[in-house]
């Protein structure tokens, strides 16, 4: 027998509960969407109707549609476009609405849950930011669902995550440039307090170490995932007596850095030296010469973090609360076997002017 449905707390999992489905089904029949049997679209309209069902909404205006929150670290990273994708079209499946937005300066968190309440909100996405225990308390106090989509830092394992195999992408590309002929390999790490970065590296010292090749800390340097201090990490290990003949960047924004700082030193790439990024985001194939990268499932990631996100809405069990969605490698023409050097590289800006 299914559980009755207080009127003054009526919301669309009481409705789902006494119906026997799924929210994200009442929400269809809610919204007009045809992909629902008319058995079952029959059953959830005589509970909408004798329950006086009305969404929750801001300042408790009628709304039938229900709203996520889509929140970023910052709206710079080309990697969210396509996160945004992927989190809509699942979105529009479950007739949802997304909200998307940046994360207040509330370390509290106090402020931030209050809001997302007041507004009546099923719950959060988070992308790519570090949440602080203090806010992970609130968010859990308030029972405000929440995902995170590639987290800063190690989730609590209540809080569930969905991310990419960052330590099998960081090692593909690695053992991609070893199959090439390459044996002084450098990295340009990302950001140190960033858990997918930490697994990128591991993944780059394992494919070297599972090659017999002991990891030289000098061929490592941190670029933040940015561009110039990438560039000026590339630049500095391009003046190595021995340089590396290929690089692994953190990211594909690292990855332009390094080729700009091979031009700067007179190299070419690939002839001279290969270079792989990790990401794989629209100006990767574009770019001169196209860039070999790991690719991250953007759309997947956003995709499963919405149907998350609603099933925790539902108080559905998940399957797991850590998902890993299986990265790429992408070749393309930034990589090529290592070059035969007779003699060390003279960079361009070593060169005299006046030496035609």
């Amino acid at each position: 027998m299914k559980r009755s449905v207080a009127r003054s707390r009526t919301t669309l999992t009481g409705i789902a509960e006494a119906a026997g489905v799924s929210v994200a089904t009442v929400s269809k029949v809610v919204n007009g969407h045809s992909d629902v049997s008319p058995k079952t679209r029959a059953r959830i309209e005589r509970l909408l109707v004798k329950h006086e069902y009305v969404a929750r909404g801001p300042r408790g205006a009628q709304s039938p549609v229900r709203t996520v929150d889509l929140t970023f670290d910052q709206l710079v990273n080309p990697n969210n476009l396509v996160i945004i994708q992927g989190v809509t079209e699942a979105a529009a499946e479950a007739g949802v609405d997304v909200v998307i937005g940046t994360a207040p300066d509330d370390p509290l968190g106090a402020a931030w849950t209050r809001k997302i309440t007041n507004a009546g909100r099923e719950g959060v996405l988070l992308v790519t930011s570090e949440l602080t225990p203090q806010q992970r308390t609130q968010f859990a106090r308030a029972e405000i669902p929440l995902v995170l989509i590639d987290p800063m830092n190690v989730p609590d394992e209540s809080v569930p995550s969905i991310g990419a195999t960052n330590f099998s992408g960081g090692m593909s590309a690695t053992e991609h440039l070893l199959k090439l002929g390459h044996r002084r390999i450098a990295m340009i790490e990302g950001r140190h307090d960033a858990v997918c970065n930490t697994a990128r590296l591991h993944g780059y010292q394992a494919a070297l170490s599972g090659a017999g090749i002991t990891p030289d800390p000098r061929l490592v340097k941190h670029g933040g995932f940015r561009f110039q201090p990438a560039h000026q990490a590339a630049l500095d290990l391009f003046a190595l007596e021995d340089p590396p003949t290929a690089v692994f960047a953190g990211n594909d924004l690292e990855a332009f850095g390094v080729i700009e700082a091979a031009r700067v030193h007179g190299l070419r790439v690939p002839d001279d030296v290969s270079v792989v990024g990790f990401d794989d985001t629209a100006a990767a194939g574009t770019s001169a010469p196209p860039l070999t990268t790991i690719r991250q499932p953007f759309v997947e990631m956003g995709r499963a973090a919405l149907r998350t996100l609603l099933r925790l809405a539902a108080h559905e069990p998940l399957d797991s609360h850590r998902v890993e969605l299986a990265t790429q490698l992408v070749v393309r023409a930034s990589t090529a076997p290592a070059p035969t050097r007779s003699q060390p590289h003279t960079p361009r800006s070593l060169i005299s002017r006046d030496v035609p």
